[in-house]
């Protein structure tokens, strides 16, 4: 059975939709994906969160992560902005707290966030708040985040192809065929 690092390199090799870019940032990539895979397979529910400028993306990964023709149990995952329409007057800890333990009771404790989007965003203080956050600020570097430049004019393209990894590593490990280290 092959490691998911070897995996994951021959993928994005191989698959003729990835880009050399990514083979460069895999050893960043791969730690914060195992996570929240593991996550996934574990049960628990994604609760995915984007900036006003990427809610396309949000809508994106809602319509396809969950296709029939994907042959693979669907993955709970929902757009916490619709779960939580009062999301943009969450302001302060203490609203963030109340937030959370509404998702402590609705998933027993059983989900992350994933976010993706800019650093100045009022919802990144949200997905920072949880811990084990999956973390795809823009423009911010700092430790369990998989970095992305806004002004990059290949930023829509990058995040298709890291959805496109991140949905193929999740039927490789659902379906039991890479090993984890």
């Amino acid at each position: 059975m092959k490691s998911f690092d070897q995996w994951t390199l021959e993928t994005i090799r191989y698959d003729k939709s990835m880009m050399n870019w990514l083979e460069e940032r895999r050893y960043e990539w791969i730690p914060l994906a195992v996570d929240a895979i593991k996550r996934v397979v574990m049960g628990y529910t994604v609760l995915i969160l984007c900036d006003d400028e990427r809610q396309w993306f949000c809508d994106y990964v809602l319509t396809s992560i969950n296709k029939p023709l994907k042959n693979r149990p669907f993955i709970p995952i929902y757009d916490l902005k619709r779960i939580a329409p009062f999301l943009d007057r969450v302001k302060n800890n203490q609203d963030i707290e109340l937030l959370f333990d509404m998702f402590n009771l609705s998933f027993e404790d059983r989900y992350f966030i994933w976010y993706i989007g800019k650093s100045i965003s009022p919802y990144v203080n949200i997905a920072k708040s949880k811990e084990d956050s999956f973390l795809w600020i823009l423009d911010e570097d700092m430790q369990n985040n998989f970095t992305l430049k806004s002004y990059d004019e290949l930023l829509d393209i990058k995040l298709l192809q890291l959805f496109r990894l991140f949905d193929k590593s999740l039927d490789v490990a659902i379906f039991a065929q890479v090993q984890f280290e």
